[in-house]
């Protein structure tokens, strides 16, 4: 549902070209962690730590207002409406940043006013597919808006306020990227 949901945004986005000011600027995420597709390193899944990895972007559109950051392990379909498990969700990136350093602390509101969460609270949530099974593949999602989005940061659960988030985004995208890891736990 949330993937659809994501997708039609995307596609309302591209199509309206966030209010009429043109197509949708294709960016580049990337990590000095991992190469795109690559296994994440376990410091930086739930077994390793749960230390967020260091993610730098490029190519991003002229007067980007703020970033929001959606990373969910597509192999991880969870219950109670959710079509996957959310590992981090940040918005309100400030507009003139072009990287997240290794580490973000845990809360509700960072330093710089970017607010998060996660399935788990407010904070980074590391891969952890089992070891049983495939590698699970982890997406992290790079928006850049023409705007920031009035949602808060707390009282709502991670399902909704990801909805929230998600809904805020429509007609603001100006830019994306898309970076992907791969990840299980060691029998």
């Amino acid at each position: 549902m949330k993937t659809l949901l994501l997708a039609l945004v995307v596609a309302l986005a591209g199509a309206q070209g966030g209010r009429g000011r043109g197509p949708i600027q294709i960016m580049t995420l990337s990590s000095p962690a991992w190469q795109d597709g690559g296994q994440i390193p376990l410091k930086h899944t739930q077994p390793g730590g749960d230390v967020s990895p260091p993610l730098t972007w490029t190519n991003a559109p002229e007067n980007v207002a703020s970033y929001a950051l959606v990373v969910h392990d597509l192999d991880a379909p969870v219950s109670g409406g959710a079509d996957d498990m959310l590992h981090w969700l940040v918005w309100n990136i400030p507009g003139a940043a072009r990287e997240l350093p290794a580490g973000i602390s845990q809360g509700a509101t960072l330093p710089d006013g970017s607010r998060q969460i996660s399935a788990t609270g407010p904070n980074y949530r590391g891969p952890a597919a089992p070891a049983g099974g495939p590698p699970h593949h982890y997406v992290f999602e790079l928006y850049a808006l023409d705007a920031t989005l009035d949602v808060p940061a707390v009282g709502a659960s991670p399902p909704q306020t990801r909805a929230a988030v998600l809904a805020a985004l429509a007609g603001h995208v100006r830019g994306k990227a898309v970076f992907t890891g791969t990840f299980k736990r060691s029998e």
